[in-house]
């Protein structure tokens, strides 16, 4: 039913030269994979399956693309969602492996907008400065759990940006995510196009946390079905 149809895309991971890029690459590697759950931080409201409503971004226009990537680095989850009940997607750049992700192409004020409703902020503020994020690669903005600031490197000549936690893979309890929020996620991935159906279901199913919770099989059946 589900079939390859392109090759995922590599991050060159050469930090970008304009430190104020209009136009990011969001690199999502979590739920935000899934277009209809992004929605709902680009234009507000509450996907199914959440216990909390988004206000939205200032500009609520859906990317412009969505690409199929790849990262250096390793998906765990972690922590305990009140929004999903169960562990959240983090991304550990400095651990051995590849994510699976899907970059979309948003404004830097529509990034910086997600940022802060994920770090449970207020959208529309001053915004986050993303100098030192693409200066250095790097840029902690607090000790929340997606307070931390990544680039990867940059696609198109833009820069690849995400965010994730502080701490290192091995540094915090693994936790189970939800069925809901497992759900978007792999059907996100599954949607970029790039990875079959039993790439995505094994992929996930291997991350921390996820690892002997979901099985493949399990994860095969649930998108079998969504599909």
């Amino acid at each position: 039913m589900y079939r390859m149809v392109t090759a995922p895309r590599r991050i060159d991971p050469v930090l970008p030269g304009d430190r104020r890029p209009g136009l990011v690459w969001y690199t999502s590697y979590g739920s935000n994979t899934h277009l209809g759950r992004l929605a709902a931080y680009l234009r507000g409201g509450r996907p199914a399956g959440a216990r909390r409503r988004y206000p939205g971004c200032r500009d609520r226009t859906m990317p412009a693309r969505s690409l199929p990537v790849e990262l250096d680095g390793a998906m765990y989850f972690a922590t305990r969602s009140p929004v999903w009940q169960g562990g959240r997607a983090f991304y550990d750049p400095g651990a051995d492996g590849r994510v699976l992700a899907r970059a979309h192409l948003v404004t830097a004020g529509q990034f910086a907008d997600i940022a802060a409703q994920e770090m449970y902020r207020e959208p529309g503020g001053d915004g986050f400065d993303l100098t030192d994020v693409l200066t250095r690669g790097r840029a902690v903005l607090g000790g929340g759990r997606y307070e931390t600031l990544v680039c990867a490197g940059q696609l198109d000549g833009l820069p690849a940006l995400t965010f994730t936690a502080p701490w290192g893979m091995h540094d915090v309890p693994w936790v189970a995510p939800s069925l809901p929020y497992v759900r978007f996620l792999a059907a996100g991935l599954l949607s970029a196009g790039a990875w079959d159906l039993t790439a995505v279901a094994g992929y996930v199913a291997a991350c921390p946390g996820a690892a002997g919770h979901w099985s493949a099989g399990d994860l095969t059946a649930l998108l079998g079905r969504n599909g």
